[in-house]
């Protein structure tokens, strides 16, 4: 009876043994390990929090871009990751333009139908080839820096592409409001356009002389297009 009793216990022994291996490599990564919290590659979420691969919520599809830059079709390549050799400056040539890499202004408005048209232009002041790619995060402060009206808004036929900046190239979006003296809209007069590059958090700033822009009331809603190649002038 001894010799049947522990007989017994082993065996229950190691079914609780097979039973821990099974539970820690069902856990880890299938070598029978269990491995550490994996860091997934990617960049910040496109201004707007719009949290779509591309970073611009609208179909991809390919541009043949300007004598200012080109546009192009990148899918299969995740915003932020390498299309092209090491520039040598530390930052890998062809992959998105960084805040600090770019200069942004805005271009004079070409009204039409009651709308007012702005370009918003971001220019590649780096050393190195780098892209942009959906749309830009925009705001209207007052000198306190206090914003100005709700969020702009995402034009939704827009479709985005991947723009291509050599160093001095430029890319536009479009911004797009009603005119507050044919919507009745109430108005404020922003000092600065704060602008966002798309999947980038540090905006830039631009002096807004453009005078008074709807805030709130029928109409109120500005809007932004993605970027495409040039200046849009």
């Amino acid at each position: 009876m001894a010799n049947t009793s522990q007989s017994l216990r082993r065996a229950a022994l190691l079914v609780s043994a097979v039973a821990v291996l099974g539970l820690t490599t069902a856990c880890g990564d299938g070598s029978g390990t269990v491995s550490s919290p994996q860091t997934q590659s990617g960049t910040a979420a496109p201004a707007g929090g719009d949290p779509s691969a591309d970073g611009s919520g609208t179909a991809v599809s390919s541009s043949s871009g300007s004598d200012t830059a080109t546009g192009s079709n990148s899918a299969s390549t995740p915003s932020g990751s390498s299309t092209s050799a090491s520039s040598g400056s530390g930052v890998t040539s062809g992959s998105r333009c960084h805040t600090s890499e770019l200069k942004a202004t805005v271009g004079g408005n070409d009204p039409g139908a009651g709308q007012e048209n702005f370009p918003i232009v971001l220019t590649n002041a780096s050393g190195r080839t780098c892209t942009v790619r959906g749309y830009p995060g925009a705001a209207f402060v007052n000198a306190s820096g206090t914003q100005l009206g709700p969020d702009p808004v995402r034009e939704t036929g827009s479709t985005a592409t991947t723009v291509t900046l050599k160093p001095g190239q430029s890319a536009w979006a479009g911004l797009t409001f009603s005119n507050p003296e044919i919507s009745g809209a109430k108005t404020a007069t922003p000092t600065t356009l704060v602008v966002t590059p798309p999947d980038e958090k540090d905006p830039l700033k631009v002096k807004w002389t453009a005078g008074a822009v709807p805030v709130s009331g029928n109409s109120s809603s500005v809007r932004l297009t993605v970027f495409s190649a040039g200046t849009g002038a």
